[in-house]
């Protein structure tokens, strides 16, 4: 028994003895391809964290920039001069023609009680819809009908005649992605002027496109088409539960809602263009950007000036490590995705003699931490793109899924270009989201800079290999 005891520790000591000695004749494993050039633009961003101060100039000295304003103006003479004063080549704007809507001075509402009440009224906090008519002047008066979807209007009938139409769904809250949730609930804030003025309603009221519970209305595009015009509003989520309170006790409440704001005629603005030209095929390019405008709330700065950062600062970090892909890395500050779309639309169709566009990634989701892309095209390009996947594992960004892109790339998408959306993590989004909420203090620097890294690391990849799959 003791000798076998003998030879079991002896075992046992030889093992120990020899493990270091193996752990030491093993290797590493090799770097995978582009793995240090990846490391490489993470660290440089991070340790600048620039993305920050850049978006900081973008809300404080621009701000609000709805096409056609003036705000609009300034940002489009600001993206030119930073990306002139950052080093970038071809530096330009190209000219577009954008719709011009204002909201006008007075944005009220009130709930002012029955026929025959004598209590004080009690105010709503609202905001036009982007597109909105304005009430007549002294306001509109009228009973209030409240419906969660527009077959409940339809199958209202008769009792939907001459009320102002309150859409009061909310966002699904067991739904994780409230970007899903929100197309859920959004139709109400595009089409309910419509299906009201079909009903036979005087106007809109419609529940802020918000996962928060507060007292700050959300605005956004609403759309009219054929019907009677009628003006369109949104409140607070707290004004609507309060609204739909004070309708199970009183049916017959009025409410009292007036707008001042108007469409005015379209006026020529810009896309703003700036590259990294490729060393061996210049002609082939991979286009990034976001959106330049925002809504005339808050700064814009989640929606989507981070967006336009993301894609400034993936070029200035790969500028600064002296990379310079095979093709073409084009960043484009579109104008008027918001409320038009004309930016996206008027750079797919221009001439673009000798050029082949062989990518597109679009930043519209916010300046949160980065998950990952989905990629849009066939399957045989997804392949191609999902198998970089390890690269954007150390900053967590790796989830690459089918189905991608973005509003304004989506024209770019109809002539057979792959496209690319960056994703984020959306829980916060629609707190801000087209509100007075979207500033600057609710931007993390470094969520920022890891979203423009994982831009950068994506554009130069596409522009190195290529994205046609090889036969």
């Amino acid at each position: 028994m003791r000798s076998s005891r003998i030879g079991l520790m002896g075992g046992i000591l030889s093992l120990i003895l020899t493990a270091p000695l193996r752990a030491q004749d093993s290797k590493p494993a090799p770097p995978r391809p582009h793995e240090e050039t990846a490391r490489r633009i993470v660290a440089t961003g991070l340790k600048s964290c620039q993305a920050h101060s850049l978006l900081t100039k973008l809300c404080t000295e621009v701000g609000h920039r709805l096409s056609g304003s003036a705000g609009a103006e300034k940002a489009v003479a600001w993206s030119k001069a930073t990306m002139t004063e950052l080093g970038f080549e071809n530096v330009h704007l190209e000219p577009i023609m954008v719709p011009r809507w204002v909201r006008g001075p007075v944005e009220e509402a009130a709930v002012v009680g029955s026929e025959n009440s004598t209590s004080a009224p009690i105010p709503l906090k609202i905001c036009a819809l982007g597109g909105s008519i304005a009430t007549p002047d002294d306001g509109i008066t009228a009973e209030v009908l409240e419906v969660r979807s527009f077959p409940e209007l339809h199958a209202a009938g008769e009792k939907a005649k001459g009320k102002i139409i309150f859409f009061s769904r909310p966002f699904d809250p067991s739904v994780i992605n409230t970007f899903a949730a929100y197309g859920g609930a959004v139709d109400q804030r595009a089409n309910g002027a419509v299906e009201a003025s079909k009903a036979g309603g005087l106007a809109a009221l419609v529940r802020s496109m918000s996962t928060a519970l507060d007292d700050v209305p959300h605005t956004g595009a609403m759309y009219y088409t054929d019907v009677a015009k009628v003006p369109a509003a949104a409140v607070s989520t707290i004004g609507a539960n309060r609204l739909s309170e004070l309708l199970k006790k009183d049916p017959k409440l009025k409410l009292r809602m007036k707008l001042t704001c108007a469409t005015l005629s379209d006026v020529e603005s810009a896309n703003v263009v700036g590259e990294i030209v490729g060393s061996e095929k210049p002609k082939e390019i991979v286009v990034i950007g976001g959106h330049l405008d925002s809504w005339d709330k808050g700064q814009g700065a989640h929606d989507d000036g981070s967006g336009c950062i993301h894609a400034i600062e993936a070029l200035r970090i790969l500028k600064e490590l002296g990379l310079r892909p095979k093709r073409t890395i084009r960043a484009v500050m579109f104008m008027n995705e918001e409320n038009g779309l004309r930016g996206g639309q008027g750079y797919a169709e221009r001439s673009r003699p000798g050029e082949t566009h062989i990518a597109a990634i679009e930043s519209d989701a916010g300046g949160f931490s980065p998950r990952g892309f989905g990629v849009g095209g066939n399957p045989a390009v997804f392949a191609k793109i999902a198998r970089w996947a390890y690269l954007f594992e150390p900053i967590g960004a790796d989830q690459i899924r089918p189905g991608g892109g973005g509003g304004d790339i989506s024209p770019l998408g109809s002539k057979g270009v792959p496209t690319l959306g960056v994703n984020f993590d959306t829980q916060r989004y629609f707190d801000y989201h087209h509100s007075d909420n979207d500033t600057i203090d609710k931007v993390n620097p470094r969520e920022l800079e890891l979203g423009a890294a994982a831009m950068a690391i994506m554009a130069y990849i596409l522009a190195e290999e290529g994205v046609s799959p090889s036969p």
